[in-house]
C-alpha cells in the first residue's frame, strides 16, 4: 500500500546518545525530533529570512550583532541566525559554537527545518554544553547535531535563536589558569572561576561535515506522496573554487594578538608567577609557551615579565 504523509518523519538511533557529549545529554536526555518545545512559526514568516549558505567542511563564524536578523515568534528574544546547508551530500555532522566574550555568552537553541520549512528537530539551548578552554580553544558553549536528509532533499535549514528563560540564566566557567594547569599536569591554582551572563550579542561559528554516522533522519519518508520537492528560501548556490590554492609561502609565526577584554588579576598573577619560575630553572622552552599563552588570553605584563627573568631580573 502505498504510504501517505504529510509530516516530516524522523528517525532517532542510539548512535546519537553514544556519539553526542555525554555531559550535555547525560543530565538532560535530549530527544531532538520532538519539536513541542520548539516555537511555531509560520512557514511563510520563515521565508522572509536570509538563509546564508555553508558549504561543507567550511567554518562560517558569524556577529550576532552585526549578522543577525528580526523574528517574532514565541519566546525568541533578541536577533536570530539563518542558515542553509545542502542536503545531497550524505550524512551531515553540524557543529556549532557560541563564544564566550567578555564573560558574555549567545545560549542557542537551533530549529532544524526541511527544505519545505517543516519543522524536523529541536536542540534547545541545554544541548550545547560548555567546554573548558584550551591551547586554540576559548570558553565557550558547543554541541554537534547528526542529521541524515531523506532522499530528494536539496536544502536543509538551520534556524539558530536564544529566549527570554535563556537570558535569566547564567554559564559556570574555569578560570583559563585552571585549564591550562590542569592540561600541563601543574598545581592548579585556588582561584575563583568566572561566571558567564547569557546575551543577545556573541558570536557563532557553525561547522558542517559528511558523516557516515548521522541518525536523525531529516524529510519525507522514501515513496511518501508528499510536495515535490522545490528550493524556498535563499536560493543562491555556495560558491566553490575550483582552482587549487596556491602554496603559502614559509613565514615566521606571528606574535599572539592579545584579547580586548583585560586578564583578571589572579590568572595574571598566575601566569607570571610561573613564568618566573620557568625560567629560574633554565627552561626557557616552558616560559615562552606560557608567555604565548598568557597573551592569548589577554596579559599585558606576561612580555615584561618573561624579558625581565630570562634577563635573570624577574
Amino acid at each position: 500500500m502505498k504510504m501517505k504523509k504529510s509530516l516530516v518523519a524522523l528517525c532517532l538511533s542510539a548512535g546519537l546518545l553514544a556519539a553526542a557529549p555525554a555531559v550535555s545529554l547525560a543530565a538532560i536526555n535530549i530527544v531532538p525530533q520532538d519539536v513541542s518545545a520548539a516555537p511555531s512559526i509560520p512557514a511563510s514568516t520563515l521565508r522572509q529570512l536570509h538563509w546564508t549558505p555553508v558549504s561543507p567542511s567550511q567554518t562560517l563564524t558569524s556577529d550576532i550583532s552585526a549578522a543577525g536578523q528580526t523574528l517574532n515568534a514565541g519566546d525568541i528574544t533578541g536577533p536570530v541566525m539563518a542558515y542553509s546547508v545542502p542536503a545531497n551530500i550524505g550524512e551531515l555532522n553540524i557543529t556549532l559554537t557560541s563564544k564566550v566574550n567578555n564573560e558574555s555568552v549567545y545560549a542557542p537553541n537551533v530549529l532544524v527545518l526541511d527544505q519545505n520549512f517543516t519543522p524536523a528537530a529541536f536542540f534547545p539551548s541545554s544541548f550545547f554544553a560548555y567546554q573548558e578552554p584550551g591551547v586554540m580553544s576559548d570558553n565557550r558553549l558547543e554541541g554537534t547535531m547528526k542529521l541524515t536528509p531523506a532522499l530528494g532533499q536539496q536544502k536543509l535549514y538551520l534556524l539558530v535563536f536564544t529566549t527570554q528563560k535563556d537570558l535569566q540564566k547564567t554559564t559556570q566557567m574555569v578560570d583559563p589558569a585552571k585549564a591550562y594547569a590542569k592540561g600541563n599536569g601543574n598545581a592548579v591554582p585556588d582561584i575563583p572561576d568566572p561566571i558567564a551572563r547569557h546575551g543577545v550579542a556573541g558570536s557563532l561559528a557553525l561547522k558542517a561535515s559528511t558523516s557516515s554516522s548521522s541518525s536523525i533522519l531529516v524529510g519525507p519518508l522514501f515513496g511518501s506522496s508528499g510536495p515535490a520537492s522545490v528550493t524556498v528560501g535563499n536560493t543562491a548556490a555556495p560558491a566553490y573554487n575550483t582552482q587549487p590554492a596556491p602554496a603559502a609561502a614559509p613565514a615566521a609565526a606571528p606574535a599572539p594578538v592579545a584579547k580586548s577584554e583585560p586578564m583578571l588579576n589572579d590568572t595574571e598573577s598566575y601566569f607570571n608567577q610561573a613564568i618566573k619560575q620557568a625560567a629560574a630553572k633554565g627552561d626557557i622552552d616552558k616560559a615562552l609557551k606560557l608567555l604565548n599563552e598568557a597573551e592569548r588570553l589577554g596579559s599585558k605584563s606576561a612580555r615584561a615579565t618573561f624579558i625581565s627573568s630570562v634577563k635573570g631580573k624577574g
